[in-house]
């Protein structure tokens, strides 16, 4: 009896089947859920990977602080990168100090940096640069040169106090008589220095107009005597020269109670000022046929523009 089969030369039916499916199910046999998630979340985190490593690393800001310190050269912040500077020396109690500073920079800046340097607040600074420097104009508008030098005169607080106190009662006392009496150009003991006249040699004068101190002394006045007198400021020394043909006195400008002033009547262009060196009237020493002009930086110069007068 034949064996149950398929006849020589015939497969047997479902052969082809079973090797069909083996070959299919070889290659890419089908994932499960689990199976998918887990390689779709490989091939994302893949595909980040490979751009992060492609992309540049982000610029920093042009204002970026790190940026800024990678080329920082130690200049001052708002420093003078960029600005013409000039070499100063700032000269105050003795004591000289060689600074750089912006040519363009104003006088309230340059008393910012001096205290930043002394330790004196500005509002007690009087800085000198042939005359009072301006706080509102720039070191190049009054023509400061490099290698200049910068005269501070200032006291503590505390110093200021204690002698500005009786200054401010001496100037309430001349202010409360100066209202009782007649003008000054009027009493006989100015009238007889005022009638000689306006010397001929006396500095031209600019009325309406206000001046620093010029580089040279005021010359040409009379002082009470009717004789000629000269005023040299010297800034350096912190002194007021006043010059006659006899002698010439050399006044600390601390030891200058008060500075008044009045236009004489009919040449309001010039003024008669007086330098009061004691605790009185008595004191005063006069000085007549004074500039206009040169009025005020006088008195700022000598008292200071924290002086009230």
């Amino acid at each position: 009896m034949a064996a149950a089969g398929a006849p020589d030369g015939m497969e047997e039916p479902g052969m082809d089947t079973e090797a069909e499916t083996v070959a299919t199910e070889a290659p890419a046999r089908p994932l499960n859920c689990l199976e998918a998630e887990a390689a779709a979340g490989a091939a994302a985190e893949d595909s980040g990977t490979a751009r992060g490593s492609l992309q540049p690393a982000p610029a920093q800001p042009p204002g970026d602080p790190a940026a800024q310190a990678s080329v920082s050269n130690g200049e001052d912040a708002g420093g003078g990168a960029g600005r013409e500077l000039v070499d100063l020396k700032i000269i105050w109690n003795k004591t000289k100090h060689d600074v750089k500073f912006p040519l363009d920079s104003t006088g309230s800046e340059l008393k910012q940096k001096i205290h930043s340097i002394t330790g004196l607040p500005p509002a007690m600074q009087k800085v000198m640069y042939k005359g009072l420097v301006p706080e509102d104009k720039t070191l190049r508008e009054i023509k400061v040169t490099s290698g200049a030098k910068i005269m501070v005169v200032g006291s503590t607080i505390n110093d200021v106090l204690a002698v500005n106190t009786p200054k401010d009662a001496a100037q309430q006392d001349a202010k409360a008589e100066e209202n009782k009496k007649e003008p000054l150009c009027r009493q006989k003991q100015h009238r007889k220095v005022l009638d000689k006249g306006k010397p001929e040699d006396v500095m031209p004068s600019v009325k309406g107009a206000q001046e620093r101190l010029p580089t040279v002394p005021l010359s040409g006045m009379y002082n009470k005597s009717g004789g000629k007198v000269r005023l040299t400021f010297k800034l350096e020394q912190d002194q007021l020269w006043i010059g006659t043909k006899e002698r010439t006195e050399k006044l600390p400008m601390g030891s200058i109670k008060n500075v008044v002033s009045e236009p004489i009547e009919g040449h309001e262009d010039y003024h008669m000022m007086a330098f009061q060196l004691g605790p009185t009237e008595a004191s005063y020493y006069w000085v007549y046929w004074v500039p206009t002009q040169y009025v005020d930086a006088i008195k700022d110069t000598v008292l200071g523009k924290w002086q009230y007068f």
